[in-house]
């Protein structure tokens, strides 16, 4: 049941990309980024996520914020300093889609670290969180859904 379930979110996300709106505008519009819409509000960033870009986003759903620590995410929402570097820590400066993503070793994230990327026997991975859906387009970059919320060293 959970598989169809994220099947139909998936569906979702694809078929509310075919409309081509911004990163911001896409997130809220596919039903399973609800905590990272929440979180980029929180933040601050929602204008710079609207802008023109282009960004490549590794947008955790909600099942990967869920994961986090009971009690973890209504404290970043109430930090948006921390909050700001761990969300602009799952965002690329221009849009680089899945075939580039798998060529790449590491990425420089606007929050100024790498994150390390590894493709393997069909699978890519981006630190320790699994890309589970590519290529999501917008009108300002590309949206890569990942299963788990990726944290900065610092």
């Amino acid at each position: 049941m959970k598989r169809l379930v994220c099947l139909f979110s998936l569906m979702a996300v694809s078929a509310f990309a075919a409309h081509a709106a911004d990163i911001v505008d896409t997130a809220a519009g596919a039903g399973n980024f609800n905590t990272l819409v929440a979180a980029v509000k929180a933040a601050g960033l929602v204008d710079t996520l609207k802008s023109p870009g282009p960004f490549t986003v590794f947008a955790p759903t909600d099942e990967a914020f869920a994961k986090l620590p009971a009690g973890t995410v209504d404290g970043l929402l109430k930090d948006p300093e921390k909050l700001k570097k761990i969300l602009t820590y799952h965002v690329v400066a221009g849009k680089v889609m899945a075939a580039d993503v798998v060529k790449l070793k590491s990425a420089k994230t606007v929050e100024g670290e790498s994150v390390k990327i590894m493709a393997s026997g069909g699978k890519v991975m981006v630190n320790q969180a699994t890309v589970v859906k590519t290529d999501i387009g917008c009108d300002n970059g590309v949206i890569h859904v990942i299963d788990t919320v990726i944290l900065p060293k610092k």
